[in-house]
């Protein structure tokens, strides 16, 4: 169909004036939906859990590598954490590099996640790193740069130019607590996210922007954070959204969720991305229904702003209890997967 239809498309423009884009079903014109729409995961266990012995097969029960077997279900894109001194020594800047020239080797797109913490940075922990401990707003400020630079300049000095990167990780109420918590001190969280973008932009002009927000069904908080980074002159590309949906309300999740993605489109004319979706790895049948939904749901975004669908490590099983992943339990990928490759 694509060849029948890029053909009809050249003869068009040789003979009028050129090739009209796809519309969806509102009459909007699409930009290069079907072939540019992201379809990734974040991968960023991946090789703690390769040097915990763990294998991965595709579902004739055949050992592959991870990533491979990612991109033989549909995936096109990978998203990698980065933290700035992790005790154990995993999703550091070697680490993240180790698993982007892996990514870059197959043809991947890159999203790096920076969470501008030693560990987990979530809506309920953004703990800023040991070594910036006793930082004021503009040290912070200076270090995010400085952290932000130093990532980008490692991988573009090995050929790698995310396509994608976070400045903060789930940022609901902000990031680098106290000092950047966005109900004390929205400037100071804008603050934190120019230095972010800065200084992306400084190493990779090309890289889009993200920040991130979980709870992609809530409007108003989506509302709340944008509206208070715009007044106090913040940076971005890319709206982020995560969504972790129950196997009993789903539909109403992904209806609310694409509700926000529209009114984040056109209310600050952005493009918008779920960065992060996952469900129970227990009711595969209920997960893919959702994933094709929330896929199909990101693709009708006003004006062609639905950028892609990020898993959340889709390659979890029997690890550190998570249980959100789409692989069984026995290393092969249940059927949840099949809806990045519909």
């Amino acid at each position: 169909m694509k060849r029948i239809h890029l053909t009809s498309c050249l003869l068009i423009f040789l003979l009028s004036s050129g090739c009209s884009q796809p519309v969806n079903p509102n009459n909007t014109p699409v930009a290069g939906i079907a072939s540019s729409f992201i379809k990734g995961a974040d991968i960023s266990w991946l090789t703690e859990m390769e040097n915990a012995g763990y294998k991965f097969y595709n579902n004739t029960g055949v050992q592959e590598e991870c990533m491979q077997l990612l991109k033989e279900k549909g995936m096109n894109a990978v998203r990698l954490r980065v933290w700035v001194n992790p005790a154990n020594g995993w999703c550091n800047t070697n680490d993240v590099l180790v698993k982007a020239l892996r990514a870059k080797k197959l043809g991947l797109k890159i999203m790096i996640d920076f969470h501008y913490s030693d560990v987990w940075a979530d809506p309920g922990h953004q703990q800023k790193p040991a070594a910036w401990a006793g930082y004021d707003i503009n040290v912070l400020a200076n270090a995010v740069a400085s952290h932000t630079s130093a990532v980008m300049n490692t991988l573009q000095s090995n050929g790698i130019t995310p396509e994608w990167a976070q400045v903060g990780n789930e940022t609901n109420d902000g990031m680098l607590w106290e000092e950047g918590r966005a109900s004390v001190n929205m400037k100071n969280f804008a603050q934190l996210i120019n230095s972010g973008f800065n200084a992306i932009k400084s190493v990779s002009a090309s890289t889009k922007v993200i920040v991130h927000i979980s709870n992609g069904y809530d409007n108003a908080l989506f509302r709340w954070i944008f509206d208070g980074l715009k007044a106090n002159g913040a940076n971005w590309d890319v709206i982020g959204l995560s969504l972790y949906p129950e196997t009993n309300n789903w539909q109403a999740l992904d209806a609310q969720c694409l509700a926000t993605m529209n009114d984040m489109a056109d209310r600050y004319g952005k493009e918008v991305m779920l960065c992060e979706v996952g469900m129970d790895f227990k009711d595969p049948v209920n997960s893919k229904a959702f994933l094709t939904d929330i896929i199909t749901k990101t693709k009708s975004v006003t004006n062609g702003k639905g950028l892609g669908v990020f898993y959340w490590e889709p390659e979890c099983y029997n690890w550190v209890n998570y249980n959100k992943g789409a692989f069984d339990s026995t290393g092969k990928p249940t059927i949840a997967m099949d809806a990045f490759s519909n």
